[in-house]
């Protein structure tokens, strides 16, 4: 039967890595199409003016700062020659609504950002006549700035905070960081206690230097892992299995060791009225209870998890064996996930860059409230940015797919390959340029049926999120619910592209021809796969875990080691959250080696039985495992006959 639209109706043979030829052209056209799309979109908004617009940036009237400008009807200031004033100045840089996208605080093209603090509209006048760069409204003159009736509205707020313009955008921003507070208020709008924000941000300025030595940690602790697994794969599912457990009983100790004391020294310094540095305190004892609590739950569960799975761990060692000898001859396998963050990074940049200059390409409207110009999409605009939002997701899922693709093209070499010494010099480099000349295709395709369930799921939930508090509960329930299925139908629509793109580079067949075929041998080496899943990433689990609490257990004694009063909420999740994403860069490239070593040894044992002529392909180790099996399988059915003799 054919497979979305194609015309194979037979059963193919497997003839790993022969007859290699294109793959899903239509689908590469299709995407090369919508990337040249999303090229005109960028190229449009820059034609319009909208790129110098955010790079030099315009005051309230709808000028250009730095160039000569156009006069905008119904804006008497506006057309105005602003090739001497190249920077934007705020009248009150602390009164911008980020969140609603309104202009609250007029603004300016000067030549110059005041680099002293003005603390009188005398000293702003004095300013302007020193350096030529005029603080007010471009209709009050320089003489009248201490005496002119709207200087409270059309001059900026006393005092004037010393700043400095940005390097790249020319934006006068204050020097001292505490206004930025504000803007972290206007985000956190579920936070009610200001002061607890305070002392938050507090806390993350003060540990910033320990942050992005705990961060380096983590990058340092993911590559260590990475050579463990290299070299050592086959006692690494015991050792992660025994760090883990030492870890976690010996964190969990250490921070209720930490709880007990720190609650000790703040009953010890209660008086009357608490200090500030006593409140800190206070937050800190209850932050460190709710991390204890937490240790000895996850602990509990561990122990559990790993006392009725210590059989089945076993049966992974083999494959991880395996995965290690891949990493051995293709080191270059480490650096994957280096090369896939750059490529997104530089593709995450250049996109909120375009829709930067989106948001600059409308046209100049003038608010009702106060009068100031801002730009506003309109018409065609609007459906831009849905295409520029498409754009988003199917590339980064395009990228994330070739990483996928480019991993499975090497491994499968690898496998495939008889003689090892016969390998290509550098199996990565070969597998990319094999999938830019042949699988580009196979690649889009896949990723845009995940972009498919990825678009109505983040509808479904910003729609949760604007209706948080205003629907009720069985509407709360459905929606949750939707996200939820369409999440799990991602999942299983990715590990199932895994595969696909496996089966692409053994046999060189379209995505629906390598989808199906990868998933009837899944199917068929059902509990396999179950076994090897569960375990193989429960291992790799262990090893994120490792890593994270390896790094919060060094960010906790390094906090404490501060002395300073300052809140660790905050800092130790970001220090969490950064040692979680660069583990899980580095680990789910072995868990692509693993999964692509299986689906290929599911295919070599299907279609060779080791005989002449039909030889294994597979490792020494997986043959003797297989041979293993064999022979338990033998013993299974001896046991079986000789209790159950026939009649």
């Amino acid at each position: 039967m054919g497979c979305c639209g194609s015309s194979e109706q037979k059963q193919r043979e497997w003839k790993p890595l022969e007859d290699r030829s294109c793959t899903d052209i239509p689908w590469l056209i299709i995407f090369t199409l919508f990337c040249i799309g999303m090229a005109c979109i960028a190229g449009f908004s820059i034609s319009t003016g909208a790129a110098s617009r955010l790079i030099s940036g315009y005051d309230s009237y709808g000028n250009t700062c730095g160039q000569k400008n156009g006069k905008i009807e119904g804006v008497e200031l506006s057309g105005r020659d602003q090739t001497n004033n190249k920077y934007v100045f705020f009248l009150d840089p602390c009164n911008i609504d980020i969140l609603n996208r309104k202009i609250k605080s007029m603004a300016l093209c000067v030549s110059r950002c005041p680099d002293i603090e003005l603390k009188t509209y005398t000293d702003v006048k004095k300013f302007a006549l020193q350096n030529g760069s005029e603080l007010c409204s471009y209709d009050i003159p320089v003489s009248k700035y201490p005496s002119h009736g709207e200087r409270s509205k059309k001059c900026p707020k006393l005092p004037v905070p010393p700043s400095n313009s940005l390097p790249v955008f020319h934006r006068c921003t204050p020097v001292d960081i505490s206004c930025y507070a504000q803007f972290a208020e206007a985000f956190v709008t579920f936070v009610s206690d200001n002061s607890m924000l305070h002392r938050v941000i507090a806390g993350v300025m003060a540990s910033k230097e320990i942050i992005m030595g705990l961060c380096v940690l983590a990058l340092v602790l993911s590559i260590i892992l990475m050579v463990v697994i290299r070299y050592i794969s086959v006692v690494l599912v015991w050792i992660l299995t025994a760090l883990v457990v030492l870890g976690s009983i010996g964190g969990t100790g250490v921070l209720w060791w930490l709880y007990v004391d720190h609650r000790t020294n703040l009953t010890d310094q209660t008086g009357t009225s608490p200090t500030p540095q006593q409140q800190v305190a206070a937050d800190n004892v209850q932050a460190l209870l709710v991390y204890a609590i937490f240790a000895t739950v996850f602990t509990v569960i561990l122990l559990l998890l790993l006392f009725f799975m210590r059989k089945r761990v076993a049966l992974t060692i083999t494959l991880f064996h395996v995965a290690g000898k891949v990493f051995t001859h293709l080191p270059l396998l480490a650096l994957q996930p280096f090369w896939t963050f750059l490529s997104l990074m530089l593709f995450w940049v250049s996109w909120l860059g375009v829709l930067l200059f989106l948001g600059t390409a409308g046209s100049p409207v003038q608010s009702e409230e106060a009068g100031l110009v801002e730009y506003r999409m309109s018409g065609p605009l609007q459906y831009m940015v849905w295409y520029h939002a498409v754009g988003l997701i199917w590339i980064s899922q395009f990228i994330l797919a070739c990483q996928q693709m480019t991993v499975a093209g090497a491994v499968v070499t690898y496998y495939f390959t008889r003689n090892k010494s016969e390998l290509p010099m550098t199996p990565i480099v070969s597998s990319m340029l094999c999938l830019t000349r042949y699988h580009l295709g196979t690649v889009a395709k896949g990723s845009f049926i995940i972009t498919l369930v990825e678009i109505p799921r983040l509808i479904l939930t910003y729609i949760h999120n604007q209706l948080k508090g205003k629907e009720n509960a069985c509407a709360r329930c459905m929606l949750k619910s939707c996200i939820c299925c369409l999440w799990c139908l991602k999942k299983c629509l990715m590990y199932l592209n895994q595969n696909a793109y496996t089966a692409t580079a053994i046999n060189s067949t379209s995505f629906c021809t390598s989808a199906r075929d990868a998933f009837a041998i899944l199917v068929e080496n059902a509990l396999r796969v179950a076994t090897i899943n569960t375990v193989g990433d429960f291992v790799l689990f262990l090893g994120k875990v490792l890593i994270v609490s390896c790094t919060a257990f060094v960010g906790v004694l390094s906090l404490n080691y501060q002395r300073d009063y300052t809140v660790w909420v905050l800092p130790l999740l970001i220090v969490c959250l950064f040692s979680w994403l660069v583990a899980h860069c580095f680990l789910s490239v072995f868990e692509i080696v693993v999964d692509v070593l299986f689906l290929c040894f599911a295919v070599d044992t299907k279609h060779n039985d080791g005989s002449p002529g039909r030889e294994f392909y597979m490792d020494k180790a997986l043959m003797e495992f297989v041979e293993n099996s064999k022979n338990m399988a033998g013993r299974d059915r001896s046991e079986v006959d000789g209790v159950c003799p026939e009649m």
